[in-house]
């Protein structure tokens, strides 16, 4: 590519081989023509075919990069490791199962051309998820509990699709599983935070990687220490003489 991209879009992956060209599909098409933009692939260390899929699909998708984990890391990390290999200066996130719709991507940006300068980060809201009823019923429950405890005037800060500012994003506190608490974590930093409705889809191959007691269990440690974070808090406007 020639052009320098204007949004970077990373996509976390872990055995997720029978999702990967569908995605990446979507993806082209729901951006080609509407921006400049490159696609970043994060392999966590997958033992299926993905990281060949990947490769295959290189040679017929000029705006694909592919990086790959030397050990597995998780989808924090994933994340964070993408952010750092973009090249441009807002980024979109995916999750690499194919739950989240990329035709979403193009209403973010909408989102973000009638927002301030002080908006960092556009989250995406499943209005209409397509989970089961349990993990539903967790989510719920644990939204709930995040709210009361962060304030962070969010619905469901789970959901894979997001765009934010790299340089916004890369000066957030890192921590693993920090990906789940990316509307309270800048808004801790001093930027707003918008939630926008998106689409939801059932998903059609592989297994996920979470179950509701470890989500539960990691959780619980997680709120606690974002809320620590959130009280130690000082934010201080400086000016140059």
């Amino acid at each position: 590519m020639n052009e320098a991209p204007q949004l970077s879009v990373v996509v976390p992956v872990h055995n997720e081989q029978d999702n990967i060209a569908p995605l990446v599909g979507e993806i082209t098409q729901a951006l080609r023509g509407l921006i400049p933009f490159e696609i970043v692939y994060v392999d966590d260390l997958s033992n299926d075919n993905s990281l060949q899929v990947l490769r295959d699909l290189k040679a017929t998708t000029p705006e694909l990069r592919v990086i790959r984990h030397v050990k597995n890391s998780g989808q924090s990390t994933a994340v964070r490791n993408g952010v750092k290999a973009a090249r441009a200066p807002w980024i979109a996130t995916l999750d690499g199962d194919g739950q989240n719709d990329p035709a979403d991507i193009p209403n973010l940006l909408a989102e973000r051309a009638k927002g301030d300068a002080q908006t960092k980060l556009f989250a995406g809201w499943r209005v209409n998820r397509q989970d089961s009823g349990s993990k539903r019923w967790a989510s719920k429950w644990a939204n709930k509990i995040r709210s009361n405890m962060l304030k962070d005037d969010t619905p469901d800060t789970g959901c894979g699709i997001k765009l934010f500012e790299r340089d916004a994003f890369l000066d957030l506190p890192y921590f693993d599983h920090m990906h789940r608490y990316l509307p309270a974590l800048m808004q801790r930093a001093g930027w707003k935070t918008v939630s926008v409705p998106v689409n939801h889809r059932h998903r059609t191959s592989g297994v996920s990687k979470y179950n509701n007691l470890n989500r539960a269990l990691v959780g619980v440690r997680d709120l606690r220490g974002v809320a620590w974070l959130i009280t130690r808090s000082r934010r201080t406007p400086v000016e140059e003489l």
